[in-house]
């Protein structure tokens, strides 16, 4: 726009580079901080700085923190015997938001790529297998997607000749979910993994 402020300008472009955010977007989201106040605008501010400076990986388990190790690895609760393996940070909280987990988290830094060069040794298997012990359940929560199928079965793989238990997320239909809009994948996973009633 090129009535607009060189600066209002720069923010929109700013925002619109956010996931999720198209121009339109990015042009409420600056029009809403040049009509608020300069305190509002201060602590949006702060707020990016702070977790630019404040948050980094555990190094434990590759989650964010802003302690290290973060709060779920040091805490005396949580079960040992319990690992679950997944693709990117934010998913763990997908997982604490349920509160149906209660073991520890090992974050993979992605998946397996071939065709995007991604392969074993740019993922965080090497650290993975150091916190592997005798007798875990490792529960593998990668994405249903062909990457993450593939990142799936190669942990499958290498975890198989250590003596630990190794489980998958079920799958199958999402509740209110409609037979005749399910696609055919999620149907014959559905099938195969019937349960008892």
């Amino acid at each position: 726009m090129r009535s607009l402020p060189d600066t209002a300008n720069r923010l929109i472009d700013e925002f619109s580079r956010l996931p999720g955010i198209g121009k339109k977007t990015a042009q409420r989201l600056a029009f809403h901080i040049m009509k608020s106040k300069e305190d509002s605008a201060n602590r949006l501010s702060e707020a990016l700085i702070d977790v630019k400076t404040k948050v980094r990986r555990c190094s434990v388990c590759a989650g964010i923190t802003e302690d290290d190790p973060c709060s779920i690895c040091t805490d005396p609760k949580r079960d040992e015997t319990m690992l679950c393996i997944v693709e990117e940070a934010p998913d763990i909280y997908a997982f604490e938001r349920t509160n149906s987990f209660n073991g520890k988290y090992h974050v993979l830094g992605g998946v397996l790529s071939p065709l995007d060069g991604i392969g074993p040794d740019d993922l965080n298997f090497k650290s993975l297998m150091k916190r592997l012990q005798e007798g875990m359940e490792i529960v593998i929560a990668t994405n249903p997607s062909v990457e993450g199928e593939t990142t799936s079965l190669y942990l499958a793989k290498i975890l198989s000749d250590l003596n630990v238990k190794v489980t998958r997320l079920a799958r199958g239909l999402p509740v209110g979910g409609n037979l005749e809009y399910t696609d055919e994948a999620t149907l014959i996973r559905a099938m195969e993994g019937r349960t008892l009633i």
